[in-house]
């Protein structure tokens, strides 16, 4: 059912009872005043035939009939339209219309009472006579008070009837006025398809607020469509990317773990040193493996993260939590973090553990000076409108020509054993929290100095975020250094 339809039928069925209710409000106050205006007229009458009354009531008890015969006819004449009874102990003097002598009357009233005579009421008003003993009754028919509220009455019934169907063709009229901007909307919108279409509704006003607000949140449905229909190809272009990757990376270590296998299969008799030996090489290229799906997981992790798991984060306790896990690790290690207390970023503070979780390994595992030892210094504090983050050690240091390609997808040094996704994944979280990572020369020019620097108010997150893809250069001219996975 349309809605001008509805309109017009709830206008119709509407307007009727609130006409009825009107009237019958109006009824009551009508009714009102006319006992009112009648009881009025009552105590009018009442008044102006009180004298003559007394005076008849003298005449008879006092034995004069010719005297009480003229003052009954001036008692009547008086009281023109109303009925008058005037009662004694042992007279009754009555005359005009009034209920018949089969009726009770109240025994004492305050004020104009109803009485009812069959199917005719009557409006009775008694008085007193003061110096007699008698009391003086005037009545008027209600007949005309009845005509005027059926006469009412009527003529709201018969604007019920009428107001049913004028008050809903107007309403569906208008409705369907009201309604045109909505048809010409969905006119608008019926034919698009966001599948197979890139067009969406123009911005137009129509002067309707509730049509305006309709249309702008079709707009956002579909931008909405839109957003969610990009984030799906990008997770469908990661997860080709992740078996790419994963294919590519993994052939070697499976390859030579099939190799080791083969030779432990075909030579039992292996000599203790050479079987020790390969062995060895498995342990190793399964290390290698696990490690590599590890980062592999996190890095898609890190493309796939929404914007509602970022909040409010210490940084100095994720700090503190990350070097002890790598003091636990390499306990030989000298590891020194200065850390303000209560500095906080708007960030995802698994990401962030990540970040500092590879610098604190990459200076494990390539930072040590020429006798092996690990010294590696970890600084967090805030600048003017950034957070830092460095992490520095007494390393061989990192060529200046390969401090950008450092950050790249699979980027290992001659004799690294590691996945070459680390530097990315650290790459990757600055990116993410719109930040940046560097590397520079560490302390006294010696060793590398790893600076990550965010913005201390977060901020969204950015348009693209491709990294196991390998499309880092694009982000990289959006101000965040972005390691080509």
């Amino acid at each position: 059912m349309r809605l001008s339809t509805r309109i017009g039928l709830a206008v119709g069925c509407t307007v009727p009872l609130l006409v009825l209710g009107s009237g019958w409000l109006l009824l009551h106050l009508v009714a009102r005043d006319l006992h009112r205006a009648e009881d009025q007229h009552l105590r009018q009458r009442a008044t102006a035939v009180a004298k003559d009354a007394r005076s008849l009531l003298r005449a008879s008890e006092n034995g004069r009939p010719k005297v009480a015969d003229t003052r009954e006819r001036r008692l009547f004449s008086a009281a023109l339209d109303v009925g008058v009874r005037v009662v004694a102990p042992d007279a009754d003097f009555s005359g005009g219309p009034q209920p018949g002598p089969s009726v009770t009357l109240p025994a004492r009233t305050a004020g104009p009472v109803t009485v009812r005579d069959g199917a005719r009421s009557w409006r009775a008003l008694a008085r007193p006579l003061r110096g007699t003993t008698g009391t003086l009754w005037v009545f008027s028919p209600d007949t005309a008070d009845r005509t005027q509220l059926q006469l009412v009455r009527g003529r709201v019934n018969l604007t019920a009837l009428l107001a049913a169907p004028l008050s809903g063709l107007l309403a569906w009229g208008m409705a369907a006025g009201v309604s045109a901007p909505l048809r010409r909307l969905t006119r608008r919108t019926a034919g698009l398809d966001p599948r197979i279409s890139s067009v969406r509704p123009d911005d137009r006003r129509s002067g309707v607020t509730e049509v305006d607000e309709l249309s702008a949140t079709v707009r956002t449905v579909l931008a909405r469509y839109d957003e969610q229909a990009a984030r799906t190809a990008e997770a469908l272009d990661t997860a080709r990317s992740f078996s790419s990757a994963a294919a590519h990376e993994l052939r070697t270590p499976l390859m030579s773990m099939g190799t080791n296998l083969d030779i432990l299969a075909d030579h039992p008799d292996l000599p203790g040193p050479d079987r020790t030996e390969v062995l060895d090489d498995l342990r190793r290229e399964h290390a290698r493996l696990l490690g590599l799906l590890v980062m592999l997981r996190e890095l898609g992790r890190g493309d796939l993260v929404e914007a509602e798991a970022f909040g409010q984060v210490d940084l100095a306790d994720v700090a503190d939590a990350a070097v002890a896990e790598a003091r636990r690790r390499a306990p030989d290690a000298e590891i020194a973090l200065d850390a303000a207390p209560g500095l906080t970023v708007h960030g995802w503070e698994p990401g962030l553990r990540l970040l500092l979780d590879n610098l604190l390994g990459n200076a494990l595992a390539h930072g040590r000076d020429p006798r092996g030892r690990a010294r590696v210094r970890v600084g967090v504090r805030a600048t003017a409108d950034h957070v830092l983050i460095t992490v520095a050690d007494h390393g061989p240091g990192v060529p200046p020509e390969a401090r950008e390609r450092i950050f790249e997808r699979f980027r290992r040094g001659p004799d690294s054993a590691g996945s070459g996704l680390g530097l990315t994944l650290v790459a990757q979280q600055a990116a993410l929290h719109r930040g940046s990572v560097t590397v520079t020369d560490g302390p006294d020019g010696l060793g590398a100095r790893f600076e990550a620097r965010l913005p201390s108010d977060g901020g969204g997150l950015p348009h693209r975020r491709d990294w196991l893809i390998g499309t880092a250069g694009a982000n990289r001219s959006q101000s965040f250094p972005k390691d080509t996975p």
